[in-house]
Protein backbone atom coordinates (compact mmCIF):
# COMPACT_ATOMS: atom_id res chain seq x y z
CA UNK A 1 0.00 0.00 0.00
CA UNK A 2 1.44 3.37 -1.04
CA UNK A 3 1.92 5.92 1.74
CA UNK A 4 1.14 9.57 1.00
CA UNK A 5 2.04 12.64 3.05
CA UNK A 6 -0.51 15.48 2.83
CA UNK A 7 0.87 18.95 3.64
CA UNK A 8 -1.52 21.89 3.95
CA UNK A 9 -1.96 24.60 6.58
CA UNK A 10 -5.78 24.34 6.36
CA UNK A 11 -7.00 21.51 8.59
CA UNK A 12 -10.20 21.04 6.58
CA UNK A 13 -8.25 20.45 3.38
CA UNK A 14 -5.93 18.00 5.12
CA UNK A 15 -8.85 15.99 6.53
CA UNK A 16 -10.75 15.82 3.24
CA UNK A 17 -7.67 14.79 1.28
CA UNK A 18 -6.66 12.15 3.82
CA UNK A 19 -10.21 10.73 3.95
CA UNK A 20 -10.44 10.59 0.16
CA UNK A 21 -7.03 8.96 -0.17
CA UNK A 22 -8.00 6.37 2.46
CA UNK A 23 -11.14 5.55 0.50
CA UNK A 24 -8.98 5.19 -2.62
CA UNK A 25 -6.80 2.63 -0.81
CA UNK A 26 -3.81 4.69 0.33
CA UNK A 27 -2.16 5.07 3.71
CA UNK A 28 -1.76 8.70 4.74
CA UNK A 29 -0.02 11.04 7.14
CA UNK A 30 -0.52 14.78 7.48
CA UNK A 31 1.53 17.88 8.28
CA UNK A 32 0.47 21.50 8.73
CA UNK A 33 3.56 23.06 7.14
CA UNK A 34 6.90 22.34 5.54
CA UNK A 35 8.80 22.13 8.82
CA UNK A 36 6.50 19.42 10.19
CA UNK A 37 6.67 17.63 6.83
CA UNK A 38 10.48 17.52 6.85
CA UNK A 39 10.41 16.13 10.39
CA UNK A 40 8.04 13.33 9.33
CA UNK A 41 10.14 12.55 6.26
CA UNK A 42 13.22 12.15 8.44
CA UNK A 43 11.37 9.53 10.48
CA UNK A 44 9.68 7.50 7.71
CA UNK A 45 9.49 7.08 3.96
CA UNK A 46 6.62 8.10 1.71
CA UNK A 47 5.71 7.18 -1.86
CA UNK A 48 4.30 10.63 -2.62
CA UNK A 49 3.76 14.03 -1.03
CA UNK A 50 0.82 16.33 -1.77
CA UNK A 51 1.82 19.84 -0.74
CA UNK A 52 0.16 23.23 -0.85
CA UNK A 53 2.29 26.02 -2.29
CA UNK A 54 1.02 28.82 -0.04
CA UNK A 55 1.86 27.91 3.56
CA UNK A 56 3.24 29.94 6.47
CA UNK A 57 6.77 29.46 7.80
CA UNK A 58 7.87 27.25 4.88
CA UNK A 59 6.00 27.31 1.58
CA UNK A 60 5.82 24.48 -0.94
CA UNK A 61 8.69 25.81 -3.03
CA UNK A 62 11.07 25.94 -0.07
CA UNK A 63 9.93 22.50 1.05
CA UNK A 64 10.76 21.07 -2.38
CA UNK A 65 14.13 22.81 -2.36
CA UNK A 66 15.02 21.43 1.07
CA UNK A 67 13.91 17.92 0.10
CA UNK A 68 16.00 17.82 -3.06
CA UNK A 69 19.03 19.29 -1.27
CA UNK A 70 18.74 16.46 1.26
CA UNK A 71 18.67 13.93 -1.56
CA UNK A 72 14.98 13.13 -0.98
CA UNK A 73 13.49 12.34 -4.40
CA UNK A 74 9.97 11.50 -3.21
CA UNK A 75 7.49 12.45 -5.97
CA UNK A 76 5.57 15.67 -5.29
CA UNK A 77 2.09 16.78 -6.35
CA UNK A 78 1.63 20.48 -5.67
CA UNK A 79 -1.63 22.27 -4.81
CA UNK A 80 -1.85 25.90 -5.85
CA UNK A 81 -4.33 28.72 -6.25
CA UNK A 82 -1.91 30.42 -8.62
CA UNK A 83 -2.52 30.41 -12.36
CA UNK A 84 0.72 32.09 -13.43
CA UNK A 85 2.68 29.84 -15.78
CA UNK A 86 5.92 31.15 -14.26
CA UNK A 87 4.90 29.73 -10.88
CA UNK A 88 4.21 26.35 -12.46
CA UNK A 89 7.54 26.44 -14.31
CA UNK A 90 9.35 27.28 -11.07
CA UNK A 91 7.80 24.30 -9.32
CA UNK A 92 8.75 21.86 -12.05
CA UNK A 93 12.31 23.18 -12.06
CA UNK A 94 12.49 22.56 -8.31
CA UNK A 95 11.39 18.96 -8.75
CA UNK A 96 7.57 18.89 -8.68
CA UNK A 97 5.98 16.01 -10.59
CA UNK A 98 2.54 17.52 -11.19
CA UNK A 99 0.23 20.39 -10.25
CA UNK A 100 -3.44 20.65 -9.31
CA UNK A 101 -4.98 24.12 -9.28
CA UNK A 102 -7.58 25.04 -6.64
CA UNK A 103 -10.49 24.60 -6.73
CA UNK A 104 -10.19 21.01 -7.91
CA UNK A 105 -12.27 17.86 -8.02
CA UNK A 106 -11.13 15.04 -5.77
CA UNK A 107 -11.64 12.54 -8.56
CA UNK A 108 -9.11 14.42 -10.69
CA UNK A 109 -6.62 14.55 -7.84
CA UNK A 110 -6.88 10.79 -7.25
CA UNK A 111 -6.32 10.17 -10.97
CA UNK A 112 -3.19 12.32 -10.89
CA UNK A 113 -1.95 10.56 -7.75
CA UNK A 114 -2.33 7.17 -9.43
CA UNK A 115 -0.56 8.43 -12.55
CA UNK A 116 2.43 9.68 -10.55
CA UNK A 117 2.64 6.44 -8.58
CA UNK A 118 2.53 4.38 -11.78
CA UNK A 119 5.41 6.40 -13.20
CA UNK A 120 7.45 6.14 -10.01
CA UNK A 121 6.57 2.54 -9.14
CA UNK A 122 5.04 3.74 -5.88
CA UNK A 123 2.27 1.11 -5.87
CA UNK A 124 4.77 -1.71 -5.67
CA UNK A 125 5.77 -3.10 -2.33
CA UNK A 126 8.75 -1.29 -0.93
CA UNK A 127 11.89 -3.15 -1.85
CA UNK A 128 14.71 -3.92 0.49
CA UNK A 129 17.80 -1.77 0.63
CA UNK A 130 20.83 -4.03 0.19
CA UNK A 131 24.46 -2.98 0.57
CA UNK A 132 27.01 -5.76 0.93
CA UNK A 133 25.84 -8.16 3.67
CA UNK A 134 23.29 -5.64 5.00
CA UNK A 135 19.58 -5.71 4.18
CA UNK A 136 17.18 -3.05 5.46
CA UNK A 137 13.39 -3.38 5.26
CA UNK A 138 11.88 0.03 5.93
CA UNK A 139 8.26 -1.06 6.40
CA UNK A 140 9.22 -3.80 8.85
CA UNK A 141 11.87 -1.58 10.45
CA UNK A 142 14.40 -4.41 10.44
CA UNK A 143 18.06 -4.75 9.54
CA UNK A 144 19.87 -8.02 8.93
CA UNK A 145 23.58 -8.70 8.68
CA UNK A 146 24.37 -11.91 6.78
CA UNK A 147 20.77 -12.95 7.43
CA UNK A 148 20.87 -12.29 11.18
CA UNK A 149 18.66 -9.57 12.67
CA UNK A 150 20.56 -6.69 14.27
CA UNK A 151 18.91 -4.54 16.95
CA UNK A 152 19.28 -0.84 16.18
CA UNK A 153 17.93 2.17 18.01
CA UNK A 154 15.55 4.44 16.07
CA UNK A 155 18.31 6.98 15.42
CA UNK A 156 20.79 4.31 14.34
CA UNK A 157 18.15 2.93 11.96
CA UNK A 158 17.46 6.34 10.41
CA UNK A 159 21.17 7.04 9.92
CA UNK A 160 21.82 3.64 8.37
CA UNK A 161 18.79 3.98 6.08
CA UNK A 162 19.98 7.37 4.86
CA UNK A 163 23.42 5.94 4.09
CA UNK A 164 22.05 2.83 2.38
CA UNK A 165 19.74 4.90 0.19
CA UNK A 166 22.89 6.56 -1.20
CA UNK A 167 25.57 3.86 -1.53
CA UNK A 168 29.03 4.90 -2.72
CA UNK A 169 28.12 8.57 -2.25
CA UNK A 170 30.09 10.80 0.11
CA UNK A 171 27.70 12.46 2.56
CA UNK A 172 28.81 15.53 4.48
CA UNK A 173 28.32 15.55 8.24
CA UNK A 174 26.13 18.65 7.93
CA UNK A 175 23.88 16.80 5.47
CA UNK A 176 23.51 13.86 7.85
CA UNK A 177 22.80 16.20 10.77
CA UNK A 178 19.99 17.84 8.83
CA UNK A 179 18.53 14.63 7.41
CA UNK A 180 18.60 12.51 10.59
CA UNK A 181 18.54 14.97 13.50
CA UNK A 182 17.04 18.06 11.90
CA UNK A 183 20.12 20.10 12.77
CA UNK A 184 22.42 21.86 10.35
CA UNK A 185 25.02 23.22 12.73
CA UNK A 186 28.61 22.11 12.27
CA UNK A 187 29.20 22.51 16.04
CA UNK A 188 26.98 19.44 16.54
CA UNK A 189 28.88 17.30 14.03
CA UNK A 190 30.33 15.10 16.79
CA UNK A 191 26.92 13.44 17.21
CA UNK A 192 27.33 12.02 13.69
CA UNK A 193 30.76 10.62 14.55
CA UNK A 194 29.35 8.98 17.66
CA UNK A 195 26.46 7.27 15.89
CA UNK A 196 28.71 6.13 13.06
CA UNK A 197 30.80 4.51 15.77
CA UNK A 198 27.71 2.79 17.19
CA UNK A 199 26.77 1.45 13.75
CA UNK A 200 30.27 0.15 13.06
CA UNK A 201 30.39 -1.59 16.41
CA UNK A 202 27.13 -3.42 15.60
CA UNK A 203 27.59 -4.05 11.88
CA UNK A 204 31.26 -4.35 10.98
CA UNK A 205 32.76 -7.83 10.81
CA UNK A 206 36.15 -9.28 9.96
CA UNK A 207 35.11 -9.52 6.31
CA UNK A 208 32.98 -6.39 5.86
CA UNK A 209 33.79 -2.87 7.06
CA UNK A 210 31.76 -0.84 4.62
CA UNK A 211 30.93 2.33 6.55
CA UNK A 212 33.81 4.49 5.40
CA UNK A 213 35.18 7.84 6.50
CA UNK A 214 35.99 10.38 3.82
CA UNK A 215 38.50 12.44 5.77
CA UNK A 216 37.59 16.06 6.32
CA UNK A 217 34.19 15.64 4.62
CA UNK A 218 31.95 12.90 6.01
CA UNK A 219 31.00 9.27 5.43
CA UNK A 220 29.81 6.78 2.83
CA UNK A 221 28.67 3.16 2.75
CA UNK A 222 29.94 0.67 0.20
CA UNK A 223 29.25 -2.96 -0.65
CA UNK A 224 33.00 -3.50 -0.84
CA UNK A 225 33.85 -3.53 2.82
CA UNK A 226 37.54 -4.28 2.47
CA UNK A 227 40.36 -1.93 3.27
CA UNK A 228 39.22 -0.78 6.70
CA UNK A 229 37.32 2.36 7.64
CA UNK A 230 40.09 4.91 7.09
CA UNK A 231 40.68 5.18 10.80
CA UNK A 232 37.10 6.29 11.46
CA UNK A 233 36.67 4.16 14.57
CA UNK A 234 38.52 6.97 16.26
CA UNK A 235 35.20 8.82 15.97
CA UNK A 236 34.21 6.96 19.06
CA UNK A 237 37.26 8.16 20.89
CA UNK A 238 35.15 10.27 23.18
CA UNK A 239 33.51 7.09 24.44
CA UNK A 240 35.08 5.37 27.35
CA UNK A 241 36.53 1.92 26.88
CA UNK A 242 33.85 0.52 29.15
CA UNK A 243 31.08 1.81 26.88
CA UNK A 244 31.90 -0.78 24.22
CA UNK A 245 30.40 -3.58 26.24
CA UNK A 246 27.03 -2.25 27.34
CA UNK A 247 24.47 0.45 26.76
CA UNK A 248 25.62 3.88 25.77
CA UNK A 249 24.34 7.39 26.24
CA UNK A 250 23.60 9.78 23.42
CA UNK A 251 25.88 12.81 23.07
CA UNK A 252 25.14 16.05 24.90
CA UNK A 253 23.71 14.28 27.91
CA UNK A 254 20.56 12.68 26.45
CA UNK A 255 19.82 8.99 26.84
CA UNK A 256 20.51 6.83 23.82
CA UNK A 257 17.47 5.42 22.00
CA UNK A 258 16.28 2.02 23.14
CA UNK A 259 16.50 -0.69 20.45
CA UNK A 260 13.29 -1.71 18.69
CA UNK A 261 13.39 -4.77 17.08
CA UNK A 262 -14.62 8.88 -4.92
CA UNK A 263 -15.17 11.23 -3.15
CA UNK A 264 -16.46 14.17 -1.24
CA UNK A 265 -15.42 17.78 -1.47
CA UNK A 266 -14.45 20.50 1.01
CA UNK A 267 -13.19 24.07 1.02
CA UNK A 268 -10.27 23.50 -1.40
CA UNK A 269 -11.90 21.12 -3.91
CA UNK A 270 -14.75 22.44 -5.99
CA UNK A 271 -18.21 20.97 -5.50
Amino acid sequence: MAKILVIDDESGIREVLCDSLHIAGFETAAAADGFDALKLMREESFNLIIADINMPRMDGYELLTRMREMGNETPALMLTARHDSQDVTRGFKLGADDYVTKPFRLEELILRVNAILRRSGGKAEATALIVGPLELLDEKHTVTLNGQVVDLSPTEFKLLRYLMQRPNKTLRKETLLDAVWGMGFATNATVVDTYIFYLRRKLHTDTWQGIKTVRGIGFMITADGTGGTDGADSAGGALSAGSRGGGHDAPHGGGHDAPHGGGHDAQGPES
